[in-house]
């Protein structure tokens, strides 16, 4: 069916704005409070940016992957196509923000409680928590990030190949599961940094 993606006819829906515009000052008001954070040095602020950036990073990546993505498996194609529809967007929002806000708050209250000198009990700890949180990063920003984008960009073309969509979509949620999976290592490193 030209014009159709996964059984929906892109003329019965409006173009799908990539880049939620309605977002984006919560989106600036978040990068605002971390760089506030960061310049004052403040270890509430800091604490909050990067527990919130952290706790919503690893509940998004946990419910993706673990919960939601055999559940769009089992949708009908109308279904899956309206819900990603609706969906993507916000993610494409989403993520880089929290993924930053964790990253930023984490390594400037790390520096401040002086837990990246070598002498620090912790010191072992973070390195690995920096390598299993960077690999993380490179997931989300390299991976996920392009692969919602590009769903996005084939749902608004005129005739939309669901082929491409399913194979993208499938990509997001198993990346999605993949970092899910490595979020529960970090909360492993966080609590044991944290219980010393």
């Amino acid at each position: 069916m030209t014009g159709a993606v996964a059984g929906v006819d892109v003329r019965e829906r409006s173009r799908i704005e990539i880049v939620p515009r309605r977002g984006l000052p919560l989106v600036a008001a978040a990068l605002i409070f971390v760089v506030v954070a960061i310049a004052t040095n403040s270890l509430w602020m800091l604490m909050f940016s990067h527990v919130v950036g952290g706790a919503m990073w690893t509940a998004l990546d946990l419910f993706l992957g673990l919960i939601l993505g055999p559940i769009l498996g089992r949708l009908s194609p109308p279904a899956r196509a309206e819900f990603t529809a609706r969906l993507m967007p916000k993610m494409v929002l989403i993520m880089p923000t929290v993924v930053a806000m964790n990253l930023a708050a984490g390594f400037q209250m790390a520096l401040r409680l002086g837990f990246l000198r070598t002498a620090s009990p912790n010191h072992a700890w973070l390195i690995a928590s920096m390598i299993v949180v960077g690999v993380m990063a490179v997931i989300a920003l390299g991976i996920l990030e392009p692969a919602n984008i590009a769903v996005l960009v084939e749902m608004n073309k005129p005739n939309p190949v669901p082929e491409k969509i399913g194979a993208l979509m499938k990509r997001f949620i198993a990346t999605a599961g993949v970092t899910g999976v490595m979020q529960i290592a970090t909360l492993i490193i966080m609590t044991r940094v944290a219980s010393r």
